[in-house]
């Protein structure tokens, strides 16, 4: 059976939620289903089920990503992307992330994640994307379907305002970027949410 990778990139963080409720409902195991959010602000804190070391805000230490039997969203754990900060994230494509590059260096992680999207059919350029989605304050939401139930897992993304990949990369291109950078230093709190306050004007229905 062939499997897809479907993602989408959100604004709003409560629309990515959203999002992975409802594929969990239309019957999607939890563990083919990863999110990641930015929280260099902190505003979401992880689950009492998190075990993230003291160094998660500055490695590649994880707490729980994987969800737990009552759905990924119980199993949010802590984690620090290069070039992001620190996150908020459970699922698949962290924990295949995390374990390609264990041991390595901190700049591993976000290869880790560009390289589980390639590897999963998502496109270079997409997931450069969504790294930068992520960095500037976005929520990634990722599933592993069959081909049946891809229709049906693209129309709850659409709906809940997943961005346009496309579109979303033209607009940080006219702007002078070229690429995710995983040395570049992560946002402050302050200047995140200005870059929130100004992808939230691109959402569509906000």
């Amino acid at each position: 059976m062939t499997t897809r990778t479907i993602s989408g990139l959100y604004d709003i963080y409560d629309d990515a939620t959203k999002t992975v409720r409802e594929i969990e409902a239309i019957g999607i195991p939890h563990g083919d289903i990863s999110v990641v959010a930015n929280n260099v602000d902190n505003r979401y804190g992880p689950t009492e089920q998190s075990n993230a070391g003291p160094d998660a805000a500055t490695g590649a230490a994880v707490g729980s990503v994987v969800g737990g039997s009552v759905g990924l969203l119980t199993g949010l754990g802590l984690l620090a992307i290069p070039g992001v900060g620190p996150v908020v994230a459970a699922g698949w494509l962290v924990a295949t992330a995390v374990g390609a590059v264990a041991g390595a260096g901190a700049g591993g992680v976000t290869g880790g994640v560009i390289g589980s999207l390639t590897r999963a059919g998502v496109s270079k350029e997409h997931a450069h994307v969504y790294a930068e989605g992520v960095r500037r304050g976005g929520t990634l939401v990722t599933a592993r379907v069959d081909e049946q139930q891809a229709g049906a897992v693209e129309q709850i993304m659409r709906r809940n305002r997943a961005i346009d990949p496309d579109t979303r990369g033209r607009v940080y291109r006219d702007a002078g970027w070229k690429a995710f950078d995983d040395t570049a230093s992560p946002y402050t709190a302050a200047e995140l949410e200005r870059e929130r306050e100004r992808t939230r004007d691109l959402t569509p229905g906000v």
